[in-house]
């Protein structure tokens, strides 16, 4: 149902560089390019996309109380995987790795934000 996601930043050399490490974990590469409005991941076109843009306005982008993008993972290793290498790269702890029952059963997810401060979260069932 979700075509795309956009997230802001105010850096976006810096995000871009975050974004391309963390993504690699799942082999996910950029697919689009906006100049030096900002850039999009996916792991083909016809799946959803994370994007990273300036704001259209041109005001400094700001992240949204109650805001979060969910990123799906193969498996638990992955989001582990995932999780330390957003922290590795800069990221804040947000929820270590573990199973959470506000996502039903065999829920596993961590959470963590971004160097803009933009919430993520990574997850996997089973």
């Amino acid at each position: 149902m979700i075509g795309y996601i956009v997230l802001g930043t105010n850096d976006l050399v810096r995000a871009a560089s975050f974004y391309d490490e963390l993504l690699a974990e799942m082999g996910v590469s950029r697919m689009m390019e906006f100049g030096d409005r900002g850039y999009a991941w996916a792991a083909a076109m016809d799946k959803p996309m994370l994007c990273i843009m300036t704001p259209h306005d041109g005001q400094p982008a700001t992240v949204g109380n109650g805001v979060m993008a969910g990123i799906a993972a193969d498996s638990r290793d992955q989001v582990d995987r995932i999780y330390n290498k957003a922290l590795e790269l800069g990221g804040t702890d947000e929820g270590a790795p573990g199973l959470r029952a506000a996502g039903g059963e065999g829920f596993y997810a961590a959470y963590f934000r971004d160097l803009d401060g933009n919430k993520l979260d990574v997850f996997s069932y089973g």
